[in-house]
């Protein structure tokens, strides 16, 4: 006779209580670590609670590679990045199985998953910017939805996989002073932009939510009452498990000092809510509860989260049977996947520039010269965490593969991108001359920004202290432009802004490309072919130079993204182009009268001018006219992408969510204020760098908000 926990038709807080209450103190503090062992007398197999989806199942062998966060924050199309999550899920699910099926219960062979980062890309220097999804809130919240909404599957009662929103709250950057430094926002930026996609994710369900390294408001993340209290729990009923970040509990004592041992940082954190260490501190659980520092209450307060997702992702009801069944449900890396992969990584590429005549190339009897050792890079498909995979298509394999036999294609490394100093090797122009089209690849890669230790080029611990192009990159690409007379095209690589200075004027064509994935070359090749009518948007602003940056350290919003730019960027937020052209008329408000709580639907005809079916990304912004505080310059509400055929139109009905009307004020307060609204309606954010760029002009409507 099983015990009512092993029973399947108890119900799920029954079979939490009854195995709780079979369990020792010292059995229940070691499942709070992310090694937890098995308990063999109870039949709880051992189970790592480390795993990573970032862009694909991580770390753990073969698996579809998707584009990086940032590329599918750039596709604009939360429905395309739920069925992307969602597949992923089901190749988790399946190498899951086969590795209990094989007694495999190791790091990275899970179902708990930690991501999506949602951590606010404020500055474009951070390193880990390529792993979340833009700078705006807004944009933010959508795709981590969609995210969430994708890994765990749509039954209310069970799991699919566990998502987990990182890093709770206020983290991005400078990445070598992040296990030290104390973040303080103003109150009002707090809760208007570091706040608003931890919250969306919250309230929509997500299971996990992990602090960060660094302090907030001088409490240590991932023992912060306030953030993990009173926030999380108390303010939005956050019903799911708290991890650490990965050994952020040992700053407790060795960096922010507010502790003197590893038993009190311990007891810290597991007070104020963090249920599981990611790390090695809670191996001191044991000396806290002998010296009275925790108690059996809090020990089963954080288990009994913990064994909530365990039950909800049915890991005490495997049997062989269904779990060889679970191991044969999706085929992992399979054909159909890799297509869906090849798809997200054509929408996700941002045309940028584009000289009349120039792109799309022709693939019939011409002659092109590649250059840039990216061109021939894996890494620059891959970002970081990230999977294997057997499919992975390289930019300069991409382009080969479009052409006819009748085509010369020449290539050369041509450059280091990753110097600051000058080229020691003297690299001719003389196969950039005479050509129908150059096509340089540059930008960035995963050793030159990422993650505290993995991004090995970085001086600064895998941040940046320059958007600029590096000295070798610009160099070769003067001689380009000075010494050649081919057109020539900029293919940019990376996950975050890379500023060309003078360059933008001077070459004919600019693609971004960020990190694209396994099938990021042939989806290259295809934008550059037209093969694939581009349709990116930047998830992020490219400011005009290095002088055009705040402070790094200062968490302020003030001159930051587009919501506070003061100065014209290089290349704005939401802003790119399409081988169509696109025009905004006829949008209508519901009403012009609005009452403060009530949701403003609106109307708007997309009309394709062109003689090519083309997508758009269709952009809702909202601007306060009379607020009483500082405001955003405008806020991005709303976005659809739609494809138009060649000389159509289509109508769309979108919305101003009645919560972004609030004005948050100094001390943090979200209120509703009388008083003037403008929506704005277009293809980029507004600005006059937008329509000088070739975005069309936007549609506006003005709207009076009542109490």
């Amino acid at each position: 006779m099983p015990h009512p926990y092993q029973d399947p038709a108890q119900p799920l807080e029954a079979r939490i209580d009854d195995l709780l209450a079979r369990m020792t103190p010292l059995e229940k503090m070691r499942q709070l670590h992310y090694q937890s062992p098995a308990i063999e007398h109870l039949g709880v197999p051992a189970y790592n609670w480390w795993n990573e989806c970032l862009h694909g199942v991580a770390r753990n062998g073969k698996a579809t590679v998707f584009p990086q966060a940032i590329n599918l924050a750039a596709t604009f199309d939360a429905d395309l990045v739920k069925t992307v999550f969602r597949t992923i899920a089901h190749e988790a699910r399946a190498k899951y199985a086969q590795s209990v099926l094989a007694n495999q219960r190791g790091q990275y062979r899970g179902l708990t998953f930690w991501t999506p980062n949602i951590n606010i890309f404020r500055d474009p220097r951070w390193g880990r910017g390529q792993e979340t999804y833009g700078e705006d809130p807004f944009l933010m919240s959508r795709m981590g939805l969609a995210v969430v909404n994708g890994l765990q599957g749509d039954d209310p009662e069970k799991l699919l996989t566990a998502a987990c929103a990182k890093h709770f709250a206020v983290h991005s950057g400078p990445e070598e002073l992040r296990h030290e430094f104390d973040a303080r926002p103003t109150e009002q930026d707090f809760r208007e932009t570091y706040l608003p996609a931890f919250q969306a994710l919250v309230e929509a369900g997500v299971e996990t939510v992990m602090g960060a390294y660094n302090r907030v408001y001088g409490e240590p993340a991932c023992g912060s009452e306030l953030l993990l209290e009173k926030i999380l729990r108390q303010e939005w009923g956050f019903e799911g498990h708290v991890v650490s970040d990965c050994w952020a509990l040992r700053d407790f004592h060795t960096h922010h000092k507010v502790t003197k041992t590893s038993a009190e940082s311990a007891a810290m954190a597991l007070k104020n809510g963090c249920d599981l260490n990611c790390g090695c501190v809670y191996e001191e659980l044991p000396a806290a509860y002998q010296e009275g520092m925790i108690t059996d209450e809090d020990l089963d307060r954080s288990l009994r989260r913990l064994l909530r997702t365990r039950f909800r992702l049915g890991m005490f009801d495997e049997t062989p049977e269904s779990l060889k069944a679970m191991a044969a449900c999706t085929q992992v890396a399979g054909a159909e996947n890799s297509e869906m992969a090849l798809h997200a990584a054509r929408k996700s590429i941002v045309l940028l520039k584009n000289s009349p005549g120039l792109l799309p190339l022709s693939t019939e009897s011409k002659n092109y010269y590649v250059c840039g050792t990216f061109a021939t890079s894996l890494d620059v498909l891959l970002g970081n965490y990230y999977g294997m995979n057997d499919r992975l298509t390289t930019i300069l394999e991409g382009i080969t593969g479009q052409v006819d036999q009748g085509t010369n294609i020449e290539y050369a490394p041509a450059f280091l991108p990753d110097r600051a100093k000058p080229n020691k090797v003297e690299w001719g122009i003389g196969p950039a001359r005479d050509r129908d089209a150059v096509i340089a690849v540059v930008g960035l890669d995963p050793f030159m920004e990422g993650e505290e230790g993995d991004a090995i080029l970085s001086d600064y611990a895998g941040d940046r202290r320059s958007v600029e192009l590096t000295a070798t990159q610009r160099e070769y690409l003067e001689k380009l432009v000075t010494d050649g007379n081919s057109p020539i095209v900029l293919v940019v690589c990376g996950g975050s802004a890379v500023s060309l200075g003078d360059l933008v004027d001077k070459v004919d064509a600019v693609l971004w490309v960020g990190y694209p994935g396994q099938a990021g070359g042939v989806a290259v090749g295809d934008v550059l072919f037209g093969k694939e009518n581009p349709a990116g948007r930047l998830p992020f602003t490219v400011p005009a130079g290095d002088a055009h940056l705040p402070e790094y350290a200062d968490y302020s919003m003030q001159g930051r993204t587009y919501r506070f730019l003061k100065d014209a960027p290089e290349f704005p937020f939401g802003f790119g182009l399409s081988y169509s052209t696109f025009a905004y008329e006829g949008l209508i408000l519901s009403q012009e009268r609005v009452t403060a709580g009530e949701e403003l639907s609106l109307h708007v005809t997309v009309r394709n001018t062109s003689e090519a079916d083309g997508e758009e990304v269709v952009q809702v912004y909202l601007r306060d006219l009379e607020s009483s505080v500082r405001t955003p310059v405008c806020q991005l509400v709303d976005f659809a992408r739609v494809t138009v055929p060649a000389g159509g139109s289509e109508t769309l009905s979108l919305r101003v969510p009645a919560q972004w009307m609030r004005v948050t004020h100094g001390d943090g307060t979200q209120l509703f204020e009388a008083g003037a609204f403008e929506v704005l309606v277009g293809g980029a954010s507004p600005g006059a760098r937008s329509t000088a760029l070739g975005a069309a002009p936007m549609c506006v409507a003005a709207f009076e908000l009542v109490l």
